[in-house]
């Protein structure tokens, strides 16, 4: 049972803290929603799950989870160590982008400017219904992040603009990556090459990359302490 979109920050930060601990059987149970054993084919059941449970209203929009509050929530699996154990998607890729796009207006921007992090047990000796939510924190980029996100983001865009996919690859970009997010090979979207004819492509994502979240965490833990 989807809950009623929370009224303020600090209604969200509560509901989220309030989740800190359980596992994600009892959550899904809470929920009346059937947990898969894993997550093969249910890559995006964890996100579903909890943006039930603190009444996001985005659904699938390319914009943030709790729209009237501007705030994007994020999942973090976590090894047993406690370090990110993969990069995190932020948003699909405008394939079909014709002309230079604006960093302010970008969906990535909008999706980073305030998040809700939900650190989540991913530990491999632990089923999915096994898995812990962690401490839920709030987080928005410093100036100097948003330079280096902003910066990142122009730079492979203006690959996407040109159709130089041939260039784009895991390495580029200091916090922000883009990666294919399609299942297997034979999922092609429309797009254009760098003749601006029409052609075929992989389904692509911006990710954060796991070296960035990482110290996000770490900053977040300066801070509690």
């Amino acid at each position: 049972m989807t809950q009623p979109p929370p009224r303020s920050e600090s209604e969200l930060l509560l509901r989220a803290k309030a989740l800190s601990g359980i596992t994600l059987g009892e959550l899904a149970s809470s929920l009346e929603v059937p947990l898969p054993r894993t997550l093969k084919h249910h890559k995006g059941v964890i996100g579903d799950l909890i943006e039930a449970a603190l009444g996001a209203t985005a659904s699938s929009l390319p914009k943030p989870d709790f729209l009237d509050l501007g705030i994007e929530l994020k999942t973090i699996p976590l090894s047993s160590t406690g370090s990110p154990r993969e990069s995190t998607h932020v948003c699909t890729v405008p394939m079909k982008q014709s002309s230079p796009a604006l960093w302010q207006t970008s969906t990535v921007r909008a999706k980073l400017k305030r998040v809700l992090w939900m650190p989540v047990d991913a530990a491999h000796e632990k089923t999915l219904s096994e898995r812990r939510l962690g401490r839920a924190f709030l987080w928005s980029p410093s100036l100097e992040d948003e330079a280096i996100l902003r910066t990142d983001w122009e730079e492979l865009m203006e690959l996407i603009t040109f159709g130089q996919f041939e260039r784009i690859n895991a390495r580029l970009g200091r916090h922000l990556q883009i990666r294919p997010k399609a299942a297997n090979g034979r999922s092609l979207v429309a797009s254009h090459d760098a003749d601006g004819a029409p052609t075929e492509v992989l389904p692509l994502g911006f990710y954060l990359r796991q070296s960035f979240t990482a110290r996000i965490l770490r900053q977040q833990e300066f801070v509690d302490g």
